[in-house]
């Protein structure tokens, strides 16, 4: 079944058409930045230009970057706070007229990891963590998963959350380099490490591409690995998720 994804980012909102049985991305991914204001009503108009983009009637998936209850959002994460109290499911839907399921992004990339890529077949604890403008995760129990599992949002020293300090944004924002970014990063690992106890962690999102840069500075002894699916998983996970747990998820 062809399903339409949607990744809605801090810096950008994604979308491509996917088969949601093998997760093959069937066209190229079209981007369009997210509004400045990340409010509401403009973003869920970008929803919609991505729809019409691909002339595209049938079901959305779309993962969101924020904790979500019953297509709700209960946190603000990097967006506005008019957010808080949305329910995303519904505007979306709403928006573009057609059956929406929304699934929080790192759960969108995890669900991909874990049923098309390198977490296939894996079983235990595993933590898939998007590196983005956020720190995204997702947490699976043999391979079902745990929705809601937010570890970026530990707060870390001054910061309100940890991933204002260790995420790609700060990399970027502060001109880090990869050393002196990948020990902030592991000391993150670390109290993922600690609170969890996963048995394997798996690193998503676009510097998930770059690991053989910074994995050196990476010394925890749980496991960790880069997704090959690397930017592409937001979006082949919210489609599929559309299909096979549209009600479970949302």
């Amino acid at each position: 079944m062809t399903v339409l994804g949607i990744d809605i980012g801090g810096s950008g909102m994604k979308g491509a058409l996917v088969d949601s049985v093998t997760g093959e991305m069937l066209t190229e991914r079209f981007r369009i930045p997210t509004p400045a204001s990340r409010k509401p009503k403009p973003m869920a108009k970008v929803v919609r230009k991505i729809v019409e983009h691909f002339n595209y009637e049938g079901p959305i998936g779309c993962g969101f970057p924020t904790t979500l209850r019953h297509g709700v959002c209960k946190s603000q994460g990097n967006l506005h706070k008019k957010w808080v109290g949305v329910n995303v499911k519904e505007l979306f839907s709403e928006a573009t007229g057609l059956p929406v399921t929304v699934i929080n992004d790192a759960d969108a990339a995890g669900y991909a990891t874990m049923n098309y890529g390198v977490g296939k077949g894996k079983n235990g604890f595993v933590v898939m963590i998007t590196i983005g403008t956020g720190l995204g995760s997702g947490a699976f129990w043999d391979g079902e998963l745990v929705p809601n599992f937010e570890l970026g949002q530990i707060p870390y020293k001054e910061f309100d959350k940890i991933e204002t300090w260790a995420a790609a944004s700060a990399k970027e924002n502060e001109n880090l380099t990869y050393e002196e970014w990948g020990k902030r990063f592991n000391i993150f690992l670390q109290y993922v490490e600690i609170l969890v106890s996963p048995d394997l962690i798996i690193l998503g999102g676009g510097t998930s591409k770059d690991f053989d840069e910074y994995k050196d500075f990476i010394t925890i002894e749980t496991p960790v690995i880069p997704a090959g699916l690397q930017n592409h998983a937001g979006i082949i996970g919210a489609a599929a998720a559309a299909v096979h747990h549209p009600i479970t998820l949302d």
